[in-house]
């Protein structure tokens, strides 16, 4: 939602125009948002849809794109949206966002309701913190952090993917994987190690 809006606008443009053309930003958020809203909707009609991630960057190191407020006056409520759709088709509800989400965290479970959440960094918060803030709250997916990942040795990424698995094996609502999109600069042993780790050998 949000980044279909800054590719349209420019993010610039929309900081300006949140102020100088409010009603304007209104509109094209609810085009953009009703249309990935029927885009879910249509995908659930497929059997082999097996579970539906939005993918909406929201942040970076130390704050949302747009201020708290205006991120729940303008983006959030189409997330809801979104999250109703997903779950009126019987899948479960991921988001992938990337960025620091600390102070929208009870907004992505509490109001939106997604069910998993994507994308952790150890710049902004290590995977195994947040799996013990966020666990029995919403499920956990990847967070192998892509820097330790690119330039840890192999048998590192193993013991911190074996590590986590262990963490979470008692209690559930976590997924391995990478914190992020796999790049091809991801050395492909350290990338089978992680896999390893879940008894999965190639």
């Amino acid at each position: 939602v949000l980044e279909n809006v800054v590719n349209l606008f420019g993010f610039d443009n929309l900081c300006y125009l949140i102020y100088d053309d409010e009603q304007l930003v209104y509109d094209v958020f609810e085009l953009v948002g009703s249309s990935l809203v029927e885009y879910y909707a249509m995908a659930g009609r497929y059997p082999s849809v097996g579970a539906m991630i939005s993918n909406d960057d929201w942040g970076f190191k130390t704050q949302t794109m747009l201020s708290v407020a205006d991120m729940r006056r303008f983006v959030f409520p189409w997330h809801r949206e979104i999250v109703r759709a997903i779950h009126a088709s019987g899948r479960q509800a991921i988001l992938h966002s990337c960025g620091y989400y600390r102070d929208i965290m009870d907004d992505v479970i509490e109001d939106m309701g997604y069910d998993a959440r994507h994308s952790y960094e150890d710049a902004i918060i290590p995977v195994e913190e947040a799996y013990e803030e966020l666990t029995g709250r919403i499920a956990v997916v990847g967070g192998i952090d892509m820097h330790f990942i690119s330039t840890a040795q192999p048998e590192e990424v193993y013991e911190r993917s074996r590590a986590m698995l262990e963490r979470a094996a008692q209690r559930g609502g976590y997924a391995l994987g990478t914190g992020n999109s796999v790049p091809e600069y991801v050395p492909q042993e350290n990338y089978l190690a992680m896999l390893r780790a879940a008894g999965i050998d190639l």
